[in-house]
């Protein structure tokens, strides 16, 4: 068993910091707790978006400058997210929990507050490096208190928490923006953060590595991880603007990838490494990585189309959209304990192929929407969807952090959190140039096809970036008939480039349950 302790105990022992049957004794107590900050950051990780659009035109800022109001929090983010679960294993799970619950708050707060573009830049940057250290810091505490036989369920409420609240993003955003202020939708984090800090303050018990903190700190781990994440991430999440074959993006990638080769080597020769290599010799960890990657590379890319199609194809407004995916929120509630059910039983060898196998259904079944899909045909996707999102990422987690040692529960959680943003990174880059490729080499035939004159077509081709994300590139001065032309021909361009889009994660999700099939051939350690 590890040395691991809840303040130096086993996981199956009592806190030292309550009293027997006292709140620190009860690990739902702990589970209620970190699902405040789980929730408020997975409630921003979606819920920005919304918001872009209107910061751009409060702040005069540029279409790159509101990239990087999604890039910079997602940059700081991932370089961070393993040293936050070290940090946490070292020193106290409770601590660097709080500190993110309460660094993150007043990010959140200084971003409404800051009146310029490069304001919000800086304190985005800072919500990202806050959320590094609570986002694994909530999953080690539940690795730590919870005894083998409930953390499976734990991990599958933990997983319904986050799939719910990214879920619930466009609905709350759409809500605030229209209502009240795109200030508000980083305002909203105040009281949930001062409920998760003053609730975790009474019931949170902590737990850390015994003897960590007289180990020699891994400094060029923590250097060359965060050079290398950096690296890779910034290549993705530029990849659609500069192109995948550039030599800017193929450089970024590439350069990461071979800081993050050199990290691996040098973790394996330290006494006390930040990532130690011996977690990916389980099989279960290492593919239960891969998928969390793949399922959030889905998740989040399918969202992001989703939106745009409801929005700019089919005209609605972002409180519609958001309450049109609703299914998919519904479902991911059912499917999270659902599936942490099936994984206690079963293992993850059967729960993530299952998962995939559902997303894998979800995108074939999008290849039979078109611009005017009545909603029947919407929501048997968003379902199923939502079903399989929910049951890979509790299967997924409890893969990799029921796979590790009590004592590097906070690394692995870490370890997920990273994957799962990089895997989303991904998704939303690469499906959107998938969707802008296919809208190039179609749209001149598809307004052809509808009957748009050669002059005004001729005028048209400069549009589809614009086409690409789903708008139709009309003008006042339009006859009604060139219009309603223009817009059938926009909307079939991008429907074009939704259906290679969803055929080609379809076939990944496919991949991943074959994958997951084969590989997986033992059931969570504990």
């Amino acid at each position: 068993m590890s040395s691991t302790s809840v303040e130096s105990a086993g996981p199956r022992s009592r806190p030292v910091h309550g009293k027997r049957g006292g709140l620190r004794a009860d690990p739902w107590l702990t589970l209620i707790a970190v699902a405040f900050g789980l929730f408020m950051v997975g409630l921003d990780a979606s819920v920005v978006s919304i918001a872009n659009p209107e910061i751009g035109r409060d702040l005069h800022a540029s279409t790159a400058d509101l990239q990087w109001v999604t890039n910079s929090y997602l940059l700081a983010l991932a370089a961070a997210l393993i040293l936050g679960g070290k940090l946490g294993d070292r020193f106290g799970r409770r601590t660097f929990y709080l500190v993110g619950v309460a660094g993150f708050v007043v990010a959140s707060v200084a971003i409404g507050l800051a009146g310029s573009i490069e304001g919000v830049l800086v304190f985005r940057a800072l919500q990202g490096l806050f959320g590094a250290l609570l986002m694994p810091n909530t999953i080690a505490s539940l690795r730590a208190v919870f005894p083998p036989r409930k953390f499976g369920m734990a991990v599958g409420i933990w997983a319904m928490v986050s799939t719910v609240s990214t879920a619930l993003g466009p609905i709350v955003g759409g809500l605030l923006v229209e209502h009240v202020s795109w200030e508000s939708v980083f305002y909203i984090n105040a009281p949930i953060g001062v409920v998760a800090l003053v609730f975790s303050a009474f019931v949170l018990p902590q737990s850390k590595q015994e003897g960590a903190a007289k180990e020699r700190f891994d400094l060029p781990g923590v250097v060359l991880l965060a050079v290398g994440l950096l690296a890779v991430v910034f290549g993705v999440v530029k990849g659609e603007t500069w192109g995948w074959s550039s030599a800017g993006t193929l450089g970024a990638i590439g350069a990461g990838i071979a800081v993050l080769l050199v990290f691996g080597w040098v973790e394996t020769r330290v006494a006390h490494p930040l990532l130690p290599m011996r977690l990916f010799r389980n099989p279960a960890l290492t593919i239960g990585a891969v998928i969390t990657a793949l399922n959030f590379f889905v998740l989040l890319g399918v969202i992001f189309f989703v939106m745009l199609y409801l929005q700019n194809v089919r005209g609605l407004s972002p409180v519609e959209a958001g309450v049109r995916t609703l299914p998919l929120s519904l479902a991911s509630v059912v499917a999270s304990p659902l599936g942490a059910a099936l994984t206690d039983r079963f293992g993850p060898r059967f729960t993530m192929p299952l998962g995939m196998a559902l997303q894998a259904a979800a995108c074939f079944a999008m290849l039979g929407w078109d611009a005017g899909s009545p909603f029947a045909v919407l929501w048997p996707p968003f379902v199923a969807l939502g079903l399989g999102a929910g049951m890979v990422l509790s299967a997924s987690s409890a893969a990799i952090v029921g796979n590790a040692p009590v004592r590097d529960g906070g690394v692995a959680g870490g370890l997920q959190a990273t994957v799962l943003q990089i895997g989303g990174a991904l998704g939303t880059s690469v499906l959107v140039s998938l969707i802008s490729a296919r809208v190039g080499a179609t749209y001149a035939a598809e307004l052809s096809s509808a009957g748009v004159p050669a002059p005004v077509a001729g005028g048209l081709a400069g549009a589809r970036d614009a086409v690409a994300m789903g708008v139709a590139p009309t003008s006042a001065a339009m006859p009604a008939q060139a219009k309603a032309a223009v817009v059938e021909a926009s909307g079939q361009a991008f429907m074009n480039g939704v259906h290679v889009a969803v055929l080609v994660t379809g076939v990944l999700c496919a991949v991943g349950a074959a994958v997951a099939a084969i590989g997986v051939r033992n059931r969570p350690a504990h």
